[in-house]
């Protein structure tokens, strides 16, 4: 329940925003690899294309049990070294660098195709959990920290740095191939170009976490409870009594109206990360054998592609944090409209250089999705205690789609005959859903 008696938290310095959220930067970058090459890694190790959203379930599925344990733990958490959120991003961001040097050679430890894959499969969830794990402090330290005036900014800077990363990891295994990497392998292992990539990401993200580890200072307890009119540790004994089920009915309207906008935006990104670099294989090189070179060269061009709507959402993201508070809702409507359009128009373009347009809408519609539903829960709890918890519960929200979208497919990609495209042009009627669902959201001002 809101609580009043607090002080305005004031306004940080831009440097400070930025540092909040510079790791961010390295977390995304596991995420595109795991997104943008998991449905190429899978079938390049003999995964059956009708059962290929099963290995998509067990990720998201981690991420919902994980996410509200992580933001309840870190509400309690307080080191005087490290602080209150940073101490989950050190774990997950370790784990996760790890993970990605034993993902891309889940084919290279001579295990049968079904081991193999089920290493695999592990090694995603791990994966997921580890990036969640490391994600999960960057949001929620924007909530403790940053006032409602600055709060735009801060999820735009956010925004930048996550597409960034996004452009730097889909874009790896096209130039290492462009240098003369190799872009094939052997029957049931990924290309080094991949695995390569993998490699890089880890590092970046170990360093860049690093920097935000040691550049960031959060409010303890004390200050916190100044500023939000609640404390996270000993003085709310009485709220932490309340279980999860609980918070979730005091939650906000808010909150669930921008869950359900969510829902279909992610059910729609789901379908794309699955089936779109089969989808480009198909359609550009007409390739449908994971070992042949075109299939390959099409997993290639769908990382451009991933990197063409990274930058894309990189542009827009700037354009958003310029669009005044009160008219939130309609850069919303506007960016996931404008994304409907782009996955639609996948399933009608087949020319390689055509699908750029396509995936700049995409990224529009991405961008919308990485600003606007957290400025608009964070904004309505804004007073409430266990911030942390809710955001993980909201984060949980995310997860929820994802492994919708994957039991589904099982029925879904048989019934479309097996086509790649037809799953995305499904992805864009969802988004087209998602987008006027946003007029359902009651938002704080």
């Amino acid at each position: 329940m809101e609580n009043k008696n607090k002080t305005t938290l004031p306004d940080l310095p831009l440097s400070t925003i930025w540092m909040l959220s510079f790791g961010f930067l390295g977390v995304q970058m596991a995420f595109s690899l795991q997104s943008s090459q998991m449905g190429r890694i899978f079938q390049t190790l003999g995964a059956d294309p009708t059962k290929l959203g099963f290995f998509f379930i067990l990720p998201p599925l981690a991420g919902m049990v994980v996410q509200p344990i992580i933001g309840y733990l870190s509400d309690r958490t307080w080191s005087k070294r490290f602080g209150r959120r940073m101490p989950y991003l050190l774990v997950g961001a370790s784990v996760a660098a790890i993970v990605m040097f034993l993902l891309p050679n889940a084919g290279s430890f001579g295990f049968k195709t079904s081991t193999a894959l089920w290493f695999g499969a592990i090694a995603i969830l791990f994966l997921d959990l580890s990036s969640n794990v490391a994600m999960q402090p960057f949001k929620m330290v924007v909530g403790d920290m940053v006032n409602e005036k600055q709060k735009s900014y801060a999820y735009s800077i956010q925004s930048f740095l996550s597409n960034t990363g996004s452009v730097l990891a889909t874009i790896f295994p096209y130039f290492l191939t462009a240098i003369g990497v190799a872009n094939t392998a052997a029957a049931g292992q990924v290309p080094d170009s991949v695995r390569i990539s993998f490699y890089v990401g880890s590092v970046i993200l170990v360093i860049f976490s690093l920097i935000s580890v040691f550049s960031v200072h959060e409010y303890d307890n004390d200050t916190y409870k100044k500023y939000h009119g609640v404390a996270l540790n000993e003085d709310n004994a009485n709220e932490k009594s309340k279980s999860m089920l609980q918070l979730l009915k005091e939650a906000p309207k808010t909150f669930w109206s921008v869950t359900l906008t969510q829902f279909f935006c992610w059910m729609a990104f789901q379908y794309l990360w699955t089936y779109g670099a089969g989808s480009v294989a198909a359609t550009v090189y007409h390739a449908a054998d994971p070992t042949s070179s075109g299939y390959q060269a099409g997993a290639n061009w769908f990382g451009i592609l991933s990197a063409v709507y990274a930058i894309a959402a990189v542009i827009w993201s700037l354009v958003l944090s310029k669009i005044p508070a009160g008219k939130n809702k309609l850069g919303y409507t506007l960016s996931l409209f404008l994304g409907a359009i782009g996955f639609i128009s996948v399933f009608f373009i087949h020319s390689q250089f055509g699908l750029l347009f396509s995936f700049i809408l995409i990224g529009i519609s991405w961008a919308g999705m990485m600003a606007y539903p957290f400025i608009m829960v964070t904004n309505a709890l804004e007073g409430y205690s266990h911030m942390g918890t809710y955001l993980g519960l909201f984060n949980s929200s995310i997860c929820l789609p994802q492994i919708v979208a994957s039991v589904a497919s099982f029925a879904i990609f048989p019934a479309v005959g097996g086509k790649f495209p037809a799953m995305i042009l499904i992805s864009g009627i969802l988004m087209l859903i998602g987008s006027l669902s946003v007029s359902l959201i009651k938002e704080k001002i």
